[in-house]
């Protein structure tokens, strides 16, 4: 079997300073320009006109969108399903959304005079025409809100169960810091907020957790092992020791990813992007954002021999047993 990492040493802890900085300087200015200007959101949120078209014979897709941008119809969605005859357009006018019955006559009638004018009134057939006006949208994007929040509600419940409150706390933590740094993310890579975006952050969310769950396990059981051995020194032990799983995991899933977000085309190239930055900045955090904050919590609040309340998940180290942030 192949082994890779083994037996490392490497003092993860101690660049904690280094990577708080490096943290603070990535969200930080993200956060401010997604106050200051906010996001682009997609139809599903902000209205917008979908109209199902079938075509005599297949296109070439980047011939449908050239089309639409050279009429003056900017950052249509155009999304194959079925067979590749088949296609959704999914398109907005800015000036329209208010009245938006009436402006998706008006796009699907610009649509629909583009693609006669460049492939011919026989080449295709509308199947369809729908508007997603915008209360529709203001409630999807209430919706992805919640179904953000509700997540993260629901990842505090179970590291609660799972952990005594100070492995939970760190834990929560650091997925807060993946969510803040992938919001910053899409920023930064100009993504259009919709609902497949949405999806990769709950994905995201979900990857990162298991990631740190996984390494605070190691941690747990270690504790109950070496009980003479410094926090510190235990958490770089436990982050060594999970070192390999963690490299053979990501690399395969962001191998993946990557090549989703080369070959999956526009609609699916946005969550790919989200999960692979989900996937480096999960790691991350599982290394260099949860261990110091455990290490920085139970030196805030260290344990004591009347704690019974966590006796029976983790044991503590003995008192006197050194638990410092740098050595």
């Amino acid at each position: 079997m192949l082994r890779i990492l083994h037996d490392t040493k490497i003092d993860f802890i101690r660049l904690w300073k280094v990577t708080t900085v490096v943290t603070l300087l990535f969200i930080l200015p993200g956060l401010i320009w997604i106050g200051v200007s906010g996001y682009k959101y997609s139809i599903e949120f902000t209205g917008g006109t979908l109209m199902q078209v079938r075509f005599a014979k297949a296109p070439n897709v980047a011939d449908v969108r050239s089309t639409l941008d050279q009429a003056g119809i900017k950052g249509a969605e155009i999304t194959q399903f079925g067979t590749d005859l088949d296609y959704l357009i999914r398109a907005q006018d800015p000036r329209a959304v208010a009245q938006q019955t009436r402006g998706a006559e008006s796009i699907a009638t610009e649509i629909q005079a583009a693609l006669t004018k460049r492939f011919g009134a026989s080449a295709f057939t509308v199947q369809r025409t729908e508007a997603v006006g915008p209360k529709v949208g203001g409630e999807l994007r209430q919706k992805a809100l919640y179904a953000i929040l509700i997540s993260f509600v629901a990842t505090l419940l179970y590291l609660a169960w799972r952990f005594e409150w100070r492995f939970g706390v760190a834990a929560v933590i650091a997925t807060a810091h993946d969510i803040l740094a992938t919001l910053a993310f899409i920023k930064y890579a100009n993504l259009e907020i919709s609902l497949v975006v949405v999806g990769g952050i709950l994905t995201m969310i979900g990857y990162s957790l298991n990631d740190t769950i996984i390494i605070f396990d190691r941690v747990r059981e270690n504790l109950r092992r070496r009980q003479k051995v410094s926090l510190y020194e235990t958490l770089n032990r436990s982050v060594n020791e999970t070192l390999p799983r963690s490299v053979l995991t990501h690399a395969t899933v962001f191998a993946t990813l990557l090549a989703l977000a080369i070959l999956g085309g526009e609609v699916l190239r946005p969550f790919a992007l989200v999960m692979l930055f989900g996937v480096v900045t999960g790691t991350f955090s599982s290394i260099y954002v949860a261990p110091p904050l455990l290490l920085w919590i139970e030196k805030k609040w260290p344990r004591t021999a009347s704690d019974t309340g966590t006796a029976s998940r983790s044991r503590a180290p003995r008192s006197g047993t050194p638990v410092t942030m740098s050595r």
